[in-house]
């Protein structure tokens, strides 16, 4: 038998979901620590060593980072599925959201190499996107602000030509984008199981 709900209970089930969806998705924080960490790293070993070896201004430390972090995340991401024992919409959706976030940055790199042109600024200002929907979803203002400076890095990258100020602002951005939201997530994260 259906029935309508109430506005209260429409809301309340609402919340109740994004409520859900914090507890699952908590978790998260690894990922974005990984990440960030990993293309810090990157981009640091390529501005450090873009004058010893053309391989390292070709992409190698990128390349590096990503099958690693890929390798890890799945690793981690398998595991954590096995001891979830419950699920909600939320975490399919924002599952989804990077999910067509990975197929459009593969996508981009691809392009962007094919094209020989540095696909870093596209892929700054791309990155923006599921930051924010993630931080909208959970209603997690860190990350909310987290997309808002990526779109904001990625517009900088793409005045510059330098590779000193390209550094600095993309390693800015994955700090206050994704290490910092990450740390608050896990902070969150560590309330959330004393709770």
């Amino acid at each position: 038998m259906h029935t309508e709900l109430t506005p209260n209970e429409s809301l309340k089930l609402i919340e109740s979901m994004i409520g859900q969806a914090k507890k699952s998705f908590s978790r998260i924080s690894f990922y974005f620590l990984l990440w960030g960490a990993l293309m810090i790293a990157a981009m640091l070993s390529t501005y450090l060593l873009r004058n010893t070896d053309p391989a390292w201004s070709n992409g190698i430390a990128w390349g590096v980072a990503g099958i690693v972090g890929g390798i890890v995340s799945f690793v981690y991401g398998a595991r954590q599925s096995k001891s979830e024992i419950v699920t909600n919409p939320m975490d399919g959706i924002i599952g989804q959201v990077w999910i067509s976030f990975v197929i459009t940055l593969l996508i981009m790199i691809l392009c962007g190499g094919l094209a020989h042109r540095d696909p870093g600024p596209m892929i700054t200002l791309l990155t923006g996107i599921p930051t924010f929907l993630t931080g909208r979803i959970l209603r997690f203002r860190p990350l909310i602000a987290g997309g808002v400076i990526f779109w904001v890095a990625g517009i900088a990258m793409h005045l510059t030509s330098d590779p000193m100020t390209l550094t600095v602002i993309y390693c800015g951005s994955m700090v206050f984008g994704y290490i910092i939201p990450g740390i608050m997530l896990k902070r969150q994260e560590n309330g959330l199981r004393t709770a």
